[in-house]
């Protein structure tokens, strides 16, 4: 089989360098309306402009960050969290002023989810409006525990067109700017953010859009509201909260902030499971649901219960960033065999988290043999390793971006199989680990594994791989994004794709929302169904049969897994236009 590159993108060198200017424009903004708390007589606000080597050249993006401190009684925290920051696209034909636009679509990110993973979708869906006669905008929002995040070495890495720049600075002492990397923040160095939870994250959405933009009937005419994974129910609770302590007020209610709401994989709810039909929190990693409201604060604020959703391996703030240098690694030198195993440190997290993702089965995740390092891959084949739903294990970070090639494939049979959904006590643990067919290669020491992408199936591709079951592992309309453009997203943005310290109690707080803590600002029920909605789900994606029908209008994009909702490419296989963005774009016209 000739593998053949359909185009390889490069970031040019000017706009590369580009990505570690600081110039930015100061606006002010007030924050007035009926019945709003006001950030103050001004906010301080700074947009500077974002360089970019997407294909989807006539859409803007900026990076937009506005000072809305938190309260005093939060406690110390860096002075970079006291701003909300989010990446606005606009077409380049369009208004400047985001009061201006005919709609502005306002994103919250799912668990471990930055903004940078909005990029696609976002330019997609601006373009395809722009097609229609249409200026719309999209925000994707940063939240605030994103300010913990030091991107320095990756944004290096990027205007170098070098892994290595973004591997000294992590790992080897190599400064940026003449900053050197403090290491990874522990649980007692994030002491404010069990402060940081549903009700500041709601809080948050509302000041910035009152800031962004005062006028609030402006705003119920203009803003459709909504997220993905997590970020649906974000948003369910966005529209039922009240912010301004009245009950007998509603214009400062959340539903009257938005003219729709929209999701993204995901459900307008305010129910963890209306996502997937059950919990989709892994065991171990948050408190026993059968404790108090108090004593989860308590813990909280005593460390017992950690401030950050985290685990020993696979997810914790150094997994999150080693998924950004994978992707920078294949950016800069996609074809070039990887040597990230190789260049990272030896330690249980990183021995843990490679072992768990790249063993073939049980034997060789209990003996270590073969090792991850003995395969050689190119670094699109490691990315796709990573991140891909014939390798990644955990379906809330698969995309469909293509397939190995150059050397023998073997079923992927750890941590689970397949067909978990048959085996007994297992059923439930489908939609954490998804039902493709996974793969790994089987030639240690071996042949350069290639990266076939997503767009390189057709009939003069050559064939897929069979699984044992003797059907191919996939097929052209199971692969939607493209890998280069992952990894441009997760490389390139001034706001991480991945989210390095999401707050727990986030979680908790939405867990426990019967709690009079949480349900007294949770009253305006009816705002669930106040405004027209649209539901745009994965076709192989989180949810499950158990999960209620959606409300509103329904879209399913088949072959999608959870992340594809985000990361498709604007030009499909079969010909037709990218399913999220196309109708997401109509329903930001039409309501």
């Amino acid at each position: 089989m000739r593998m053949t590159r359909t185009r390889r993108l490069a970031l040019p060198a000017a706009a590369a360098a580009a990505l570690l200017a600081l110039g930015v424009g100061v606006a002010v903004a007030s924050a007035d309306g009926p019945g709003e708390r006001a950030a103050g007589p001004s906010a301080e606000r700074e947009e500077r402009s974002v360089p970019s080597g997407s294909p989807v050249t006539d859409v803007v993006e900026t990076v937009v960050r506005v000072k809305l401190p938190l309260p005093e009684g939060v406690g110390a925290r860096p002075a970079e969290c006291d701003w909300l920051s989010y990446l606005r696209y606009r077409h380049e034909d369009g208004p400047e002023e985001s009061a201006s636009a005919d709609r502005i679509l306002v994103a919250q990110p799912g668990v471990l989810e930055g903004a940078g993973a909005f990029d696609a979708v976002a330019r997609n869906t601006v373009a395809k409006a722009a097609e229609d006669g249409q200026n719309i905008e999209f925000w994707a929002l940063d939240r605030r525990s994103n300010c913990l995040e030091d991107n320095r070495g990756v944004r290096a890495g990027a205007a170098a067109r070098s892994f290595k720049v973004a591997l000294d600075y992590y790992y080897n002492g190599g400064a940026v700017d003449g900053q050197k990397f403090a290491g990874y923040l522990g649980n007692d160095q994030v002491e404010f953010l069990q402060h940081v939870g549903l009700e500041q994250t709601l809080r948050d959405q509302f000041d910035l859009l009152a800031a962004e933009l005062p006028d609030q009937e402006l705003r119920k005419e203009k803003v459709m509201c909504g997220g993905h994974s997590l970020g649906g129910v974000l948003t369910g609770f966005f529209a039922i909260w009240d912010f301004d302590g009245n009950p007998a007020t509603d214009a400062d209610a959340g539903f009257n902030q938005c003219a729709g709401y929209f999701a993204l994989d995901s459900a307008i709810s305010t129910s963890l499971p209306d996502i997937t039909g059950s919990q989709m929190m892994p065991t171990g990693m948050m408190p026993d649901p059968g404790l108090s409201f108090a004593v989860v604060q308590a813990g909280l604020r005593g460390g017992a219960v950690p401030r950050t959703l985290s685990a020993p391996a696979v997810i914790n703030a150094e997994t999150m960033n080693v998924l950004a240098l994978a992707g920078l690694a294949a950016l800069a030198a996609p074809d070039a065999q990887s040597t990230l195993v190789a260049d990272l440190p030896s330690n249980l997290n990183i021995d843990g988290t490679t072992r768990l993702l790249l063993s073939k089965n049980l034997l060789a995740f209990v003996t270590g043999s073969p090792a991850a390092g003995e395969f050689k891959l190119s670094n699109e084949a490691a990315l796709g390793a990573l991140m891909d739903d014939n390798s990644q294990p955990l379906a809330f970070l698969q995309t469909s971006v293509g397939f190995f090639a150059g050397g023998r494939i073997a079923d992927k049979e750890f941590p689970l199989a397949r067909n978990v959904s048959g085996i007994p006590g297992l059923s439930g643990l489908a939609g954490m680990f998804g039902q493709e067919a996974r793969a790994i290669p089987d030639e240690a020491n071996g042949p350069v594994y290639a990266w076939r992408n997503y767009d390189e199936f057709g009939p003069t591709d050559g064939p897929v791989p069979n699984a044992g079951d003797g059907t191919p592992f996939t097929t052209a309309g199971k692969e939607v994004t493209d890998i280069q453009q992952l990894a441009r997203s997760m490389a390139e943005q001034p706001l991480d794709f991945t989210e390095d310290y999401f707050p727990t109690k986030l979680v908790t707080d939405i867990q426990q929302s019967a709690a009079t803590e949480i349900s007294r600002n949770a009253i305006h029920q009816d705002g669930l169904t106040a405004n027209p909605t649209i539901t745009l789900l994965a076709g192989d994606g989180l949810r499950g049969a158990n999960a209620p029908p959606p409300s509103g209008e329904t879209v399913v994009a088949p072959g999608y897994q959870h992340l594809d909702v985000l990361t498709a490419d604007a030009r499909q296989n079969d010909g037709r236009p990218e399913p999220v963005s196309a109708r997401l774009a109509q329903f930001a016209i039409r309501g």
